[in-house]
């Protein structure tokens, strides 16, 4: 009888150990990886920029969070690193951000120059022509990019930047 107590033991405790890691294995493989959104399926962290030309940046993904400040810059590059229902948590190339509603910001991507002077030019060289000079805060829509230079398009001007000059795009991405 006494082995047989122990016997039940041993199976009970096996048992639980093989429940126990038959749960862990199983959320592993129900949790998403870390890089994608839980809501979108898109990248975490990625770009977006303000659709609105003002937007309350809450302390919390809801609206009974306090509103810690408002964004005031219509385009302004955000970059999302984390989503919660309707809510994206955001920042701004200083680094600070909350919570905003997804409907205040579009896929439409901006970068903001990061440089006193970036030159915009015609091609994606440092000798080509200089069709404008962009100043540092200056919004422009982001269109192809290659390894190194990135192709802007702001207040009627058109050409190329460096992309190492820019916030509101990843250092390795190459758009065509």
């Amino acid at each position: 009888m006494i082995a047989l107590v122990q016997m039940l033991r041993v199976l009970r405790t096996g048992f639980v150990i093989a429940l126990l890691a038959g749960t862990m294995v199983q959320a592993d493989q129900t949790t998403q990886s870390p890089d994608i959104g839980p809501e979108t399926n898109l990248p975490l962290p990625r770009y977006v920029s303000l659709k609105a030309s003002e937007a309350n940046v809450r302390r919390g993904p809801s609206l009974s969070h306090r509103i810690d400040w408002v964004f005031t810059r219509r385009n302004m590059p955000l970059q999302v690193i984390a989503e919660y229902g309707h809510w994206r948590r955001v920042i701004d190339q200083e680094g600070q951000g909350g919570w905003v509603h997804y409907t205040m910001l579009s896929g439409a991507r901006t970068v903001l120059i990061d440089a006193e002077t970036a030159a915009l030019r015609s091609r994606p060289d440092a000798n080509a022509l200089e069709n404008a000079v962009l100043e540092l805060g200056v919004i422009a829509r982001l269109g192809d990019c290659n390894e190194n230079w990135c192709q802007l398009t702001t207040g009627g001007y058109k050409g190329w930047a460096p992309k190492e000059m820019l916030w509101g795009v990843n250092p390795t991405e190459i758009r065509d």
